[in-house]
């Protein structure tokens, strides 16, 4: 079961706004699907939050470690690439591009074995897991519809983040937006709030951050998310032991090695690395797994496409603390590029597929919509990748 070419397709044409300073177009490219072809016939799938220019470059400089390699060993082999790639850049394109190596290869092995990626990791603790509405924060009146309109379709869970968030320092704008959200969504609802303070140029700091946290415990947030510039790890520390809400972060860390002074600092009580840009899901599990260790939470960053839910809910399925998933709100790279889809239940929880690998199959005429050309996906494998 020999790798034979690996063959990398950017998703265009509906790429959901991020909330960021300079914002996303429709048409821009920033989640690159990936397929691994084998000798054996099986084709792997993965997610990389990285435009597909940048995918495929790195797919030709990593091609002398991949080419030829035993498609059955996910951890062994994206740790040869991440051992032997220092000099391409410790994190970025060439880390992300391993990442959707890496979910692929555990995708073949989970369907050559006939086993979903959770019981390959260890076990699955769970069939089922509650996924949050991920929604990007707006005027008030807009976000009381927003949240209202994802409940009627089931969500039960809501993270609302970036937006004016903090951007115009207007506090009383910041309570209002996540006054309007908490109405909306009822009292029983779990609510998040991300701040997005790995957008460029974050103007806010620490005593913002206190003030907001305090302000959030009145509306009950079950945690704070990205409250300070992502490099802060000192003010991270003090805000969480001043917070009264918990304090979460790290997707824009890659590899384990950048998560460890962060749990021996104490710097957070939920850790959300991004199974799409960390390293795989090999390297998300070391991650998680050390988290527990320190009495730190995973809960996977998710705001990427069908493949990496897909990717997340396996890994939700190992790990008893990690009680939800993140699941972009009406995002077609979501919702429309599988057979089937993803149905939450009238708990407002989603089934975590127990079918081989991943559990997920891509839907050819709908990826068609969304690509310049979904054939390198499918196959016969091309060797122009390679």
């Amino acid at each position: 079961m020999k790798i034979v070419a690996i063959n990398a397709v950017g998703l265009v044409g509906e790429t959901p706004k991020g909330g960021w300073t300079v914002e996303l177009k429709p048409e821009d490219s920033v989640h690159t699907l990936i397929a691994v072809h084998t000798d054996g016939g099986f084709i792997g799938y993965g997610s990389v939050f990285t435009n597909h220019l940048l995918v495929e470059a790195a797919l030709k400089v990593l091609a002398p470690l991949w080419q030829g390699e035993l498609a059955l060993e996910p951890e062994r082999v994206t740790e040869k690439l991440a051992q032997n790639s220092f000099w391409k850049g410790m994190s970025g394109s060439t880390t992300h591009t391993i990442s959707g190596i890496d979910i692929a290869l555990w995708d073949i092995l989970g369907k050559a074995t006939g086993q979903p990626i959770g019981r390959l990791l260890g076990g699955r603790c769970r069939s089922r897991v509650q996924p949050y509405c991920s929604l990007l924060m707006a005027e008030p009146d807009a976000m009381h519809a927003e949240v209202a309109r994802f409940k009627k379709d089931g969500f039960r869970a809501f993270k609302i983040g970036w937006g004016p968030f903090g951007r115009r320092n207007d506090f009383g704008l910041d309570e209002a937006i996540v006054a309007a959200a908490r109405d909306a969504a009822g009292p029983k609802a779990a609510l998040m709030v991300d701040a997005g303070g790995s957008d460029a140029y974050w103007p806010n700091g620490f005593k913002w951050a206190r003030r907001t946290a305090e302000m959030l415990a009145k509306f009950d947030v079950a945690w704070f998310e990205e409250a300070l510039k992502p490099e802060a790890i000192e003010d991270h520390v003090l805000l969480r032991s001043a917070s009264p809400v918990p304090l979460a972060g790290g997707e824009v860390l890659t590899r384990r090695q950048s998560f460890r002074a962060w749990f021996v600092r104490g710097a957070l009580d939920i850790v959300q690395p991004d199974v799409t840009k960390v390293g795989g899901i090999s390297e998300q599990r070391k991650i998680a797994w050390l988290a527990n260790e320190f009495g730190i939470r995973y809960i996977g960053h998710g705001w990427n496409t069908a493949l990496g839910v897909a990717a997340d809910l396996q890994l939700a399925s190992v790990f008893p603390d990690t009680n939800f998933v993140e699941y972009i709100g009406g995002s077609p790279y979501v919702d429309g590029i599988t057979r089937g889809g993803f149905t939450v239940d009238a708990e407002g929880y989603l089934e975590i597929p127990d079918r081989p690998g991943l559990g997920v199959e891509l839907d050819r005429e709908a990826l068609a919509r969304y690509t310049t050309d979904p054939s390198p996906l499918f196959g016969p494998a091309k060797a122009a990748t390679a």
